[in-house]
């Protein structure tokens, strides 16, 4: 889930995210430093970031956590004082992967490759209490895989590569109460194949990933606009992205959208789903963020081309800026930024969140360094 602003404010989520991620309004002057703060390190990749207040919660493959040299035990989930850096006592143990995190309230909702959760058994989903990270009740039965969550208009919606829920059809999404945990009888959308993200806004549930037919109806390629009581299709928003959608985040000035191809992009539309700009790199772009005047970019990228050509292996054709792993865009344009926080690694930056309780952005990946110092799986800049 994803928070943007800087007064106080879903993580679906961020995605949460996770990622909820109607984004509040910044003063045009607010801008994040380039040098991350001071966190834990991760031994394993982080996949997923949600804020809540001044906590922020992390999941992914990590086993440990390093905080001044001293390992920490942390079986894929784990939290974060935001403000102070210091590592919390939230600590629920997954037996398996953590993909997706939101927040709503009191509780923090997983979803991942796990089938227990602090010994309990948990299939792909689970409900933790945000302050004592103690399981809930919420226990589902899932075939298939979930990627996303995103919470908002009284549901956490869930997508992936799913196809049942507790023996009932779903077709890579589905809607839970946020309420009694109930599977939502009535939202019940169907796409054609895989589900990367969800982004959820008071009226509207943008979905993106792999999928052409939505609801068996075509034209609605890789991003779509649901509405979030009965999951029909709002057709005002028809955008047609070319290639695969791995990240969304709303912001009041549009919808901003991260994709892979030949290639990465990141992509500006109107409510109306105009195309406004186009940024191009030469790797994908896996994560994107809106805070105040600059949208934020993550991948593993290790360049942002001059212009949308690319060649073999998205090589920039026509001249390029190095930007790793991390990289500023304007709003209005998709102008690249001069603000610079060079990763490192291959799979680069995979998950990002923006909070509006004092202004931050988390980045989670497989990097170890920004701008040539040692942070690993995690960075924040404030």
């Amino acid at each position: 889930m994803t928070y943007t602003g800087k007064s106080v404010n879903r993580g679906i989520i961020g995605a949460g995210i996770v990622a909820a991620l109607v984004a509040a309004a910044t003063p045009a002057w607010a801008a994040l430093s380039a040098s991350p703060d001071v966190l834990p390190g991760f031994n394993g990749t982080v996949l997923a970031v949600a804020y809540s207040g001044n906590t922020l919660y992390v999941g992914g493959d990590f086993t440990s956590v390093v905080v001044k040299g001293k390992t920490i035990a942390r079986s894929r989930l784990a939290a974060v004082d935001a403000r102070t850096g210091e590592l919390l006592s939230w600590a629920p143990s997954a037996d398996g992967r953590v993909k997706a995190l939101a927040v709503s309230g009191s509780a923090v909702y997983a979803a991942g490759d796990f089938g227990a959760v602090s010994g309990q058994t948990r299939d792909s989903l689970a409900k933790l209490d945000a302050v004592t990270g103690a399981v809930g009740s919420f226990e589902h039965s899932v075939s298939g895989r979930p990627y996303a969550l995103a919470a908002g208009s009284g549901r956490l919606y869930v997508g992936g590569a799913i196809t049942a829920v507790d023996g009932q059809t779903r077709t890579r999404l589905a809607a839970f109460s946020l309420g009694r945990g109930d599977l939502d009888s009535t939202w019940k959308p169907a796409v054609d194949d895989q589900v990367e993200t969800i982004a959820a806004t008071t009226g509207r549930i943008y979905v993106g990933g792999k999928f052409h037919k939505v609801n068996s109806t075509s034209g609605y390629d890789r991003l779509v606009a649901l509405e979030p009581a009965k999951g029909s299709v709002v057709t005002g928003f028809k955008p047609k992205a070319s290639v695969i959608t791995y990240a969304i985040t709303a912001a009041p000035d549009g919808v901003y959208t991260a994709h892979g191809g030949q290639g990465g992009k990141a992509n500006a539309y109107s409510a109306g789903g105009t195309l406004k700009w186009t940024a191009t790199f030469d790797g994908d772009a896996q994560a994107i963020a809106s805070y105040g005047n600059t949208v934020y970019v993550g991948g593993h990228f290790d360049r942002a081309c001059k212009s949308a050509r690319t060649g073999d292996h998205g090589v920039c054709l026509d001249g390029s800026n190095s930007r790793i792993k991390l990289a500023a865009l304007a709003p209005a344009d998709g102008k690249l930024q001069s603000w610079t926080a060079n990763g490192n690694g291959i799979e680069g930056v995979l998950a990002m969140a923006t909070t509006s309780s004092f202004g931050a952005m988390a980045a989670g990946g497989a990097f170890t360094t920004i701008n040539g110092k040692s942070v690993k799986r995690l960075a924040q800049f404030s």
